[in-house]
């Protein structure tokens, strides 16, 4: 009997399975076929957007801030970089058991947290932390939190704290400047934030850099013209000042003749630019360029200039200051030395005499004193371009009369900043060029423009040299070491509401050094002194010694005078009294 060979039974019914195996493989195939074509182009566009929603981010290039140093490099401002920790507040607020533990890592409180986050469901973006150490946004990172992302920013520093902080001002917690430097070269240090598509997972980690969308444009960093050396020395004394005349308020300006450029510039009370808690406007401003003030007798150089102008003076030139007193209308004002008869002008400096400056103002006329004044830089800004910078005040000669000329001539009814009356001093020590005032560093000396004749300005150069040498002069603890000086002491009283003060004062000091051929102009102001000494020549003299002796020797500048020469005498002693009436002419 032949076997059954199971092979060959039921052929059909084999070849029907084959064929069923291939039809469903076909209809397989074909359904992923048509469902490629339809995921890549008919709903194409919609997966791409929904995909790019949840894992494509357009993420900010920061751009990094320019650094600021002073001449020589040395760093003033920098950006150190840091974390912000943000999120997507629908993202975090799905994941609550989160919070907690991610309030603990930023040491928030966690109901504050989460309130933060439920109120603000219907943003995408919403910042949890700025500016936090990269140590400590790491573990946050490691929490890997749901929706919750770090980005790269920028925290200025400011190496030199307190010490610059009015100079350089500071910027806001986005790092744009906001007063002072940073803010008047916010177009430069600034730069330009880029941004660029990225990849991220769920956690919002950048898996992967799609594209650049706009490159970043770093700042560029900024060369002032301070010299960090005289900053500090200024900054030591002026706080040494302020302390021991137990004083209000301080400032002092010191510019570099030759260039105009602005070697140092300090105020107190002082502040740092690190420590946000102490920026309010009383502290931040800088009152060297933005305070207007009466600045006494150191007005009269500036009046004196303008008598020699005029061609009816000149250093030989004597005035009849008989009999003390002067009597302008029903008011009479007189000398604090009493009758000093005939004296030439330098006397009238040295001496500080308001009867012989007002013989000399009256004498002229009120457009040849405003013309005089105004090109010396009164009554208009510097062209710094610092920002807030105050004018100050000078009316038009057409609504001067005689009493008002003889009180501007000491220094009341005008109003100037320390840095426009340093300025204005420079320009006395330039020989009468008048260069533009610059926080930057400049390679060669600017022209300038000639304001004053060099022959009448070397003169009056000449004459305030008895303000330090002279016996019995208001500027005797001017003087340097080594060094002729050149210069104006000034008292005035301070408004107050009805009229002046009598027992608040402004002591001032400006001056040049070395007399020969003046490098350095400074102007010294000491607001309020309360300590028992009150005039120029005591207060603000003295500061103006310690900081420019000590910046000439910074400079490697030559003496000009021999120790021991009529400049390195003792000082006179101060009066014990002075008449309260007669306090501006010192």
């Amino acid at each position: 009997m032949k076997a059954h060979n199971p092979r060959e039974r039921n052929p059909a019914s084999f070849r029907w399975r084959v064929y069923l195996l291939f039809g469903l493989l076909a209809c397989a195939a074909a359904g992923l076929i048509w469902r490629a074509v339809n995921l890549q182009l008919v709903d194409h566009g919609f997966l791409s957007s929904q995909g790019a929603a949840r894992f494509s981010r357009e993420v900010k290039i920061t751009a990094h801030r320019g650094t600021i140093t002073d001449r020589y490099g040395e760093p003033l401002a920098v950006s150190t970089p840091v974390d912000s920790i943000w999120t997507n507040p629908k993202e975090l607020a799905a994941a609550t058991d989160q919070i907690a533990p991610l309030a603990r890592a930023l040491q928030l409180d966690p109901q504050d947290l989460a309130r933060r986050v439920t109120s603000n469901l219907d943003r995408d973006f919403l910042y949890l932390a700025r500016h936090r150490e990269p140590a400590e946004a790491e573990k946050v990172r490691r929490l890997e939190v749901p929706g919750v992302s770090l980005m790269r920013e920028y925290r200025r520093y400011y190496p030199a704290g307190e010490i610059a902080g009015h100079i350089l001002g500071f910027t806001d917690v986005d790092d744009a400047g906001q007063e002072g430097l940073e803010l008047a070269f916010e177009h430069w240090l600034g730069g330009e934030d880029g941004a660029k598509r990225v990849i991220q997972d769920r956690y919002g980690r950048v898996v992967q850099d799609v594209d650049s969308i706009r490159a970043v444009r770093p700042g560029r960093d900024l060369v002032l013209s301070i010299d960090m050396r005289i900053q500090y020395l200024a900054y030591r004394e002026l706080k040494a000042a302020i302390r021991l005349q137990r004083a209000r308020a301080g400032s002092i300006v010191v510019l570099d003749v030759t260039t105009g450029e602005v070697l140092a510039m300090v105020n107190q009370p002082a502040f740092n630019p690190n420590d946000r808690d102490q920026m309010t406007a009383a502290v931040y401003r800088n009152r060297a360029a933005t305070d207007m003030f009466e600045p006494g007798s150191a007005m009269k150089p500036f009046f004196v200039a303008a008598g020699l102008v005029s061609g009816k003076y000149d250093n030989h030139s004597i005035i009849d200051t008989s009999p003390g007193y002067i009597k302008i209308g029903s008011r009479v004002f007189d000398d604090e030395h009493g009758n000093l008869g005939r004296i030439d002008i330098a006397t009238i400096l040295a001496k500080s005499s308001n009867v012989g400056m007002g013989h000399i103002a009256l004498s002229l006329e009120p457009q040849l004193i405003w013309t005089t004044l105004t090109q010396l830089g009164f009554g208009q800004v510097t062209e710094a371009g610092y920002p807030g910078e105050s004018a100050g005040l000078l009316s038009n000669y057409s609504h001067w009369r005689p009493i008002g000329i003889f009180t501007m001539s000491h220094g009341y009814n005008i109003s100037v900043t320390p840095l426009q009356l340093a300025h204005a001093y420079a320009t006395l020590g330039a020989f009468g060029v008048k260069r533009p005032v610059s926080f930057l560093r400049v390679e060669s000396a600017p022209a300038g423009q000639r304001v004053l004749d060099e022959g009448l300005s070397r003169e009056l150069v000449g004459m305030l040299e008895s303000v330090v040498i002279a016996e019995g002069a208001t500027g005797r603890k001017a003087a340097i070491p080594g060094y002729r000086v050149s210069g104006k002491t000034g008292t005035a009283f301070k408004a107050a509401a009805g009229g002046y003060s009598t027992d608040l004062y402004m002591a001032v000091f400006g001056g040049v050094a070395p007399t020969s051929a003046p490098r350095l102009a400074a102007v010294v102001v000491i607001d309020e002194p309360s300590a028992g000494q009150h005039m120029g020549g005591d207060v603000a003299a003295p500061v103006f010694s310690a900081v420019v002796g000590g910046a000439l020797r910074l400079l490697a500048v030559a003496p000009d005078q021999a120790i021991g020469g009529p400049a390195d005498e003792q000082p006179s002693p101060p009066n014990a009294r002075t008449p309260a009436h007669t306090v501006a002419s010192r």
